[in-house]
């Protein structure tokens, strides 16, 4: 009976903490509260409409009384002629964002971390961050303006005698116009998390490397990557989870009927079944198909990291 008491205000004192260390933090618990109601709200409650994707909606039936197909939009979009078209232009658009959008921030910082002059490395901050705040709508405006048979480009061409050439028009620049406004608008943003990791280096490994007569290029071979390695590789699994997600906003705004065979991606092959031609299981079938293959690879990433470096999410 006292070990039984005991361990009762054994359990009241550790209420009691928990309680006294909550109101102690109690703004920091409400800073946080906005951000996990927000994942609640918009993330987790509409899981549910995941099994529209399973079902022949009908919007006066609602989601539990619409008759259920089981898997046949998913067969219905496997066996779509443009199936695999729409996967490939996903595929080739997210690896190539892969390529050369993610190294671009890596670059940027490790430039800025070279730059002495406070003030030119304050500005060139400034500058690089500020597309990161215009608006899909605003950012596609530039690039139609530049890009454009009478835009600023081909009137430059035309200065030197070339032809002026139907950038926006021609699926092979499609998707070098798409990744080139992809690394403009988040190469400054992106760099802050690098530049942040490389405050963390510790200088005294500088001093060794540079006593033992290593010079800056093997300084930032040897230690500055080395040290931002955990931060490059976290990043890289969210960015190879992020393969299949294509901004379906530029997408919209810069594919056109002469651009499709590059632009026609999954994101807008589900906005017009799902939107334009109201055909809301399918389209909800397809963007389960997209984000389970999101899954899968950010799944053998992670594991793949896992076995060749001490770094990964799970």
């Amino acid at each position: 009976m006292p070990r039984a008491a005991g361990r009762h205000d054994h359990n009241t004192g550790e209420g009691i903490a928990i309680v006294h260390s909550i109101l102690k933090s109690r703004y920091y618990y409400l800073m946080f509260l906005i951000p996990f109601v927000y994942f609640v709200v918009f993330h987790y409650i509409p899981l549910f409409g995941i099994l529209i994707a399973f079902k022949n909606y009908n919007v006066f039936q609602g989601v539990f009384d619409s008759p259920w197909v089981g898997t046949k939009y998913f067969r219905q979009f496997l066996s779509d002629p443009y199936f695999y078209k729409l996967l490939k232009n996903t595929l080739l658009i997210g690896v190539y964002h892969l390529l050369f959008s993610f190294p671009a921030p890596i670059v940027l910082a490790l430039l800025l971390n070279e730059l002495r002059h406070q003030v030119f490395k304050r500005i060139v901050q400034t500058v690089s961050y500020l597309p990161h705040f215009l608006s899909t709508v605003v950012v596609v405006g530039i690039i139609v303006n530049f890009m454009a048979y009478d835009g600023i480009i081909n009137r430059l061409l035309g200065l030197f005698g070339v032809e002026g050439i139907h950038f926006l028009m021609m699926p092979e620049w499609f998707r070098t116009i798409y990744i080139g406004s992809e690394i403009w608008q988040g190469i400054g943003w992106g760099s802050i998390i690098y530049l942040a990791a490389l405050a963390g280096v510790d200088p005294q490994l500088y001093e060794a490397a540079t006593i033992d007569g290593a010079n800056r290029w093997k300084q930032m071979l040897h230690v500055t990557l080395p040290g931002i390695a955990p931060a490059i590789i976290i990043l890289l699994l969210f960015n190879i989870g992020a393969v299949m997600s294509v901004s379906f906003e530029k997408v919209l705004l810069l594919s056109n009927g002469s651009n499709q065979e590059a632009s026609d991606v999954i994101s807008l092959h589900v906005y017009r079944r799902g939107l334009i031609s109201n055909d809301l299981s399918y389209a909800t079938a397809v963007g389960l198909f997209n984000s389970v293959l999101s899954v899968l690879f950010l799944t053998v990433a992670n594991r793949v990291s896992k076995k060749v470096s001490e770094t990964s999410l799970w």
